[in-house]
């Protein structure tokens, strides 16, 4: 929410103009390169008109640099490039220009001549919206349903696998309450706490949709909005909407609290709108329009649908089956979900076991199939959801759909299918196999705790399930990826497996656990190219710079850098193959024992957002356990390789970091600070550009260090 304002205060102190001062905020959804590279440029095209300028960068070891109180009233503007929401209120009342980080890097002196005529920001404005061009940015919604997703995630896994827990050291089959775990043991408060877990997943997803999407009075009517979604007796349900219905309610929160922003009210009113009028009335009107309209049909599905199956029991064993199948995997939770599971628990007590046999074959599929994808194709996902997809595998095991939520919540298009393609085939093999479930859960564990007959079946009828999941998956979800790369990527922004996706890199305005991800390296990764973070980095860096450079005479970066490693020509005209290339190089030192290995983890990496850093400069760089000790490897391109950077040079100058897991938290840092400083020197990268040979190269990179 903006408004126009006059000319900025200049000022005036004894007849001589008032120096300007503006401050900026840079951030990219990865929080690495591209958020230290905008604040650079835009920092240096203020220093060259003589104007003061702070950088608050939010990059992924957190916010440095941050702007306080002082700062902003001192301001004459800001300038906000961010492909991921920044919190705009502390700016109330200052000129804000909004735009992607890609302008940060590409068009900095155009911004700040831009924002001493942009609009003033009013309180309760919305968090960053773009009012200049951001490029090839991912869309509000991908990003609000990302920041759902990544807050959703360690609800999850610490639910899921609590509750699979408790099962597994705690429970028994009781043919009256399926899997049971006494309740005055132990183990049933562990369930418990699992159970709260999952309980509160959903209204967490709903909740930080609308938080993305409206800011914090979105927060209350969102997760408030996913509870009722997901509990389906307030509308005469037997079954909650679930996930789904938690993606509903959140956009519903998001974009009916920017309604009622617009709305103009008297002054004295609008302090109490963003923490109690707008609050109030959007969590009320959602709440009854859930109820009173959506619950409806949800509920009449779920009555239909229990009717229509009840009609199919006399049919074909394998039509029953993949049917069920189809359900169970359509929304893990859902009024589908449940339609199918409770149709098959409830035909237990007539003696009839074969139901529940297929639904239990088909329950595990996807949380396996979602982990067995991450394993199969690593590249296509993030760390994150790697460590996700283990917990999916956990959970799976002991039939808790819900591990594969994340991924379905994620990627919608390509993970549902998969899911429910294999649920079918589980199904419609148990159907045939004639497998029988005495208790009403499915999984692994209820073969183990001897409720399943036909157990040989039953586990094929899950493993072929799983598989074609995890195929369907990977192949639907890699298609995505080269749809993507075809149309051109964002400026740093990830695909979401690589988000971040998805899955579980946060996009999304800052919120519990904002900041970071904590990881070696993303820490490292926040050198970049980039003066400004040399200057940030250095400060924790200089004991280890002072030993790296201490190294033998005649080496660079204490040896990790060597004439071996080192070449004039790069042979490649793209990116994949010039890290082929520069991974052989690497292999010269002897230092590389899995060269496959070390080029998919650099691809992988690439696939999170380019490493490609603009002044005709890429780093990519990769930990992994394929090299024995670090590694640095460079070579020149006389055409230059297309590697994505968001200024659009070409990569002329290329080095690769290659560092073992152990000394990812140190060694890549120090490196990357390094180079850090020194390619930030024009005469450098120069020097590096016109060096005739090897030998002559290695002497200008002798300067690194």
């Amino acid at each position: 929410m903006t408004s126009q304002a006059g000319p900025p205060p200049t000022g005036s102190d004894g007849g001589e103009r008032k120096r300007l001062k503006l401050l900026a905020v840079t951030a990219c959804p990865t929080g690495i390169a591209h958020t230290y590279m905008a604040a650079e440029k835009l920092a240096q095209a203020a220093e060259s008109r003589g104007i003061d300028m702070k950088v608050e960068t939010q990059g992924s070891i957190g916010a440095e640099n941050v702007l306080d109180d002082n700062d902003v009233n001192t301001a004459d503007g800001i300038i906000v490039a961010a492909d991921k929401d920044v919190d705009l209120s502390r700016f109330a009342g200052k000129r804000v220009l909004t735009v992607g980080v890609a302008e940060g890097i590409r068009n900095p002196e155009r911004l700040i001549e831009q924002v001493l005529s942009a609009p003033v920001h009013t309180a309760g404005g919305a968090p960053t919206a773009p009012t200049a061009g951001r490029g090839k940015e991912r869309s509000v919604g991908y990003k609000a349903l990302m920041n759902g997703v990544s807050y959703m995630i360690p609800f999850v896994v610490v639910g899921g696998l609590l509750i699979a827990i408790s099962l597994s050291l705690g429970g028994h089959t009781d043919p009256s309450g399926g899997l049971v775990i006494p309740k005055d043991s132990f183990w049933m408060d562990v369930n418990n706490i699992g159970v709260i877990g999952f309980t509160l997943m959903v209204p967490i997803l709903s909740g930080y949709i609308a938080y993305a999407i409206g800011d914090r009075p979105a927060l209350v009517p969102g997760m408030i909005g996913g509870w009722i979604a997901n509990t389906g007796e307030l509308y005469d349900s037997k079954a909650g909407a679930g996930f789904i219905g938690a993606i509903v309610t959140g956009f519903l929160a998001g974009y009916l609290v920017l309604w009622i922003k617009k709305v103009k009210v008297p002054k004295f009113v609008q302090p109490i709108m963003p923490i109690i009028v707008i609050p109030i009335v959007a969590t009320t009107g959602l709440g009854l329009f859930f109820i009173y309209v959506l619950g409806k049909p949800i509920s009449w599905v779920f009555e239909h649908l229990t009717n229509w199956l009840s009609g199919m029991t006399g049919t074909s064993a394998i039509l029953l089956g993949a049917i069920l199948g189809l359900m169970i995997a359509f929304d893990m939770g859902g009024p589908v979900n449940k339609t199918a599971f409770l149709f098959g628990a409830g035909l237990i007590a007539t003696g009839n076991q074969t139901v529940m046999g297929m639904c239990a074959a088909a329950i595990p599929v996807m949380p396996l199939g979602q982990g067995l994808a991450t394993l199969i194709r690593k590249r296509l996902y993030t760390e994150q959801e790697r460590e996700t997809g283990l917990a999916s595998l956990f959970m799976g095991c002991f039939g808790i759909s819900e591990g594969a939520i994340p991924f379905a919540a994620a990627r919608p298009a390509q993970v549902i299918p998969a899911n429910m393609l294999g649920g079918a085939v589980a199904g419609a093999i148990a159907g045939i196999a004639g497998v029988e479930d005495a208790v009403p859960h499915g999984g692994p564990i209820v073969a183990v705790l001897g409720a399943v007959s036909g157990v040989p079946m039953f586990f094929v009828a899950v493993v072929i399930g799983s598989v074609v999941t995890a195929l369907t998956t990977v192949a639907l979800v890699d298609l995505r990826e080269r749809g993507e790369q075809v149309g051109g990527a964002g400026s740093d922004g990830p695909v979401l497996a690589g988000a971040p996706a998805l899955v579980g890199v946060s996009v999304g305005a800052p919120g519990p656990g904002a900041g970071g991800e904590g990881s070696a390296e993303a820490v490292g990764e926040t050198a970049g190219a980039s003066g400004v973070v040399a200057r940030q980095v250095v400060r924790e860096a200089e004991a280890g710079d002072a030993a790296v450079a201490g190294g033998v005479p005649g080496e660079v970066l204490s040896g990790y850098l060597t004439g071996q490693t080192v070449k004039v020509e790069l042979d490649a005209a793209d990116k994949e193959s010039s890290i082929r290339e520069m991974a052989g190089l690497l292999a010269r030192t002897g230092r590389v024992t899995d060269l496959d290995e070390l080029v998919a983890t650099a691809l992988r990496r690439e696939a999170q957002g380019t490493t490609g850093l603009g002044e005709e400069i890429a780093i990519p760089h990769a930990k992994t356990d394929a090299v024995t000790a670090p590694v640095v490897g460079f070579a020149r391109s006389a055409e230059g390789v297309e590697w994505g950077s968001p200024d659009g040079t070409k990569a002329r100058l290329v080095f690769m970091i290659a560092v073992p897991e152990a000394a990812a938290g140190d060694e890549h840092l120090r490196i990357l600070a390094l180079l850090s400083r020194k390619l930030m020197d024009a005469g450098f990268r120069e020097r590096l550009l016109s060096a005739a040979d090897e030998s002559v190269v290695l002497g200008v990179l002798r300067e690194v260090g």
